[in-house]
């Protein structure tokens, strides 16, 4: 450092020396002092850019090549980049300086029915109110049972004595109070028909931490693979990759309406077999996501007898079961149909099946609020599974609240009862409409084919992609349907998740929709994705 300070004094003062001899007046020659002034404050410029360039040289001990590799492979598309889009997008709308033709963003990209304007169901809201309140301001206030019912602020106080007076704000026991998860134990005693064991009962953030958890049971090394349906929901592919383990497709039939057969199990299993991958479980998304079928009983009971039979752990993700909108169409549990055949009593299933506030008539998705219920698995595991609910300490408690009185609502002759099943049925009945809406205005459409939605929220229309969107992909390093979905998105501001994000099929391409925005907000999401798709095609065909 002190060599470059004496070199450039030292030029000074020679280029000093020259001027002078020469006669020749420099008018902007500094004096000497000031020169020594000046490049000492150059040298000091050069010396700090170099420190901060060493401090930027030093390698950080957390990279993307030291960081855990199945985080960094994994994807999740449902909040994927189309997603990211969208809300750059609703940044500009809100901050009033875009250039956008539309001037609002309308996300059927996910099922959460209340961002879209589903309005919750009024006697949770209230039940869950008197609960959140201290005593003397809720459910012992003079003024309550003027502004609410009595079977609200009697159930408020079941709910106090289940958490054990000390409120919603305390942890509650790892696997939720054992009142609810008696509720829960009773609501599928009537749903099936056969007994249920509270201490089988963990509740959950939702299905999808249950489902986290039995996936990481499973997966004991690389080897391990899980059989998925194909399409399906992401959080399957992408807590697989998190946790290192293989991805087992089985296929769909599109053509008839997404039903599966055993036959091509087989095919799946055997193949995975002969790749020296170690299958140790089954997910059934039923009713379906992103597909919206709804498997007929034989086809559960195809499903748990296959499972038996190759010793498979099925995970039963069932949080559409109340989401049924044809009439020809049942919900059949998992676990009803492995009882009717036996293999509980036999002890030759084991099985998990998954329900979630989330979903339903409910849509409650911000409380987190969901169950597992465990069948036939072995003690010890269930042990350690409780160890892996321990770490979370529990549940968030209104998502455990939420829980209970989904599965256990007002009872005839309550005061709310007649009114609660209104507002369940309204509901119910305006997803029937929009649903048929969505489904036959999407298959009208020439180059798309959309099956109806017999359940669930989504419509999955396979759309015909013109040539020119497969060159413009490829040169852009994407999918198809992620082009086409990124068009839609900027073209109208609509936000619907590529067909690529649930699982590659060769050939198929397509998005994923909801149909939860009101009613008359899908009339004009339809007409515009019509209208996009004209234009779409015009310009890359």
């Amino acid at each position: 450092m002190m060599t470059l300070l004496f070199v450039l004094l030292g030029l000074g003062f020679l280029v000093s020396t020259k001027a002078s001899k020469a006669g020749v007046i420099q008018k902007n020659l500094a004096h000497p002092l000031e020169e020594i002034k000046n490049v000492q404050r150059n040298v000091n410029v050069i010396l700090k850019k170099r420190k901060k360039t060493k401090r930027l040289e030093k390698k950080k001990s957390l990279t993307e090549d030291t960081m855990m590799q199945g985080l960094r492979k994994m994807e999740y598309a449902v909040r994927g980049d189309v997603v990211i889009a969208a809300n750059d997008i609703e940044d500009d709308l809100k901050s009033g300086k875009h250039n956008h033709s539309f001037d609002r963003m309308l996300y059927t990209n996910i099922g959460n029915p209340h961002s879209v304007g589903q309005k919750p169901l009024t006697w949770p809201r209230q039940v869950l109110a008197l609960a959140d309140l201290p005593n003397e301001m809720g459910i012992d206030h003079p003024a309550a049972s003027h502004l609410f019912p009595p079977d609200a602020i009697r159930r408020a106080r079941e709910v106090k004595e289940a958490l054990n007076g000390v409120g919603t704000g305390a942890y509650s026991h790892s696997q939720g109070p054992q009142k609810f998860r008696q509720d829960i134990a009773d609501f599928l005693l009537k749903r099936d028909g056969v007994p249920a064991v509270f201490k089988d009962i963990f509740m959950t953030n939702g299905a999808s931490a249950g489902i986290n958890m039995i996936l990481s049971c499973l997966i004991a090394d690389s080897t391990c693979g899980v059989m998925i349906p194909m399409p399906q929901y992401p959080i399957y592919t992408a807590t697989l990759d998190y946790f290192g383990g293989q991805h087992v497709g089985y296929y769909l039939d599109e053509e008839n309406n997404w039903d599966l057969n055993v036959d091509e199990l087989e095919r799946s299993l055997a193949d995975a077999k002969q790749r020296g991958i170690n299958v140790r479980g089954f997910v059934l998304i039923n009713p379906g996501n992103p597909t919206g079928q709804v498997l007929s009983e034989k086809t559960v009971q195809d499903v748990v007898q296959f499972c038996a039979r190759n010793n498979l752990v099925l995970l039963a993700d069932e949080v559409y079961q109340d989401n049924i909108y044809d009439e020809n169409c049942a919900f059949t549990s998992c676990k009803k149909a492995a009882h009717h055949l036996g293999l509980i009593d036999r002890d030759e299933i084991e099985l998990v099946s998954f329900h979630s506030t989330s979903k339903g008539l409910m849509g409650e998705c911000g409380r987190r609020g969901g169950y597992m219920e465990l069948v036939g698995f072995d003690p010890n595991v269930q042990r350690h599974i409780y160890k892996l609910a321990s770490l979370n300490l529990c549940s968030t408690v209104s998502g455990q609240i939420m829980t209970s009185l989904m599965v256990k609502g007002p009872q005839p002759g309550d005061e709310s009862y007649e009114s609660h099943e209104a507002e369940k049925a309204s509901i119910l009945e305006s997803l029937k409409r929009r649903a048929k809406l969505v489904g036959t205005e999407l298959n009208a459409i020439p180059g798309f084919s959309c099956q109806p939605a017999q359940g669930s929220m989504y419509c999955f229309p396979r759309v015909t992609m013109p040539p020119g969107a497969f060159r413009t992909a490829e040169e852009l390093g994407t999918t198809p349907d992620t082009l086409y979905a990124t068009s839609l998105l900027k073209s109208t501001g609509i936000c619907v998740v590529p067909a690529s994000g649930f699982g590659k099929i060769k050939g198929r391409y397509g998005f994923r929709t909801t149909f939860l925005p009101p009613e008359e907000e899908m009339e004009r999401c339809t007409k515009m994705i019509k209208e996009h798709h004209e234009k779409f095609c015009n310009k890359y065909k």
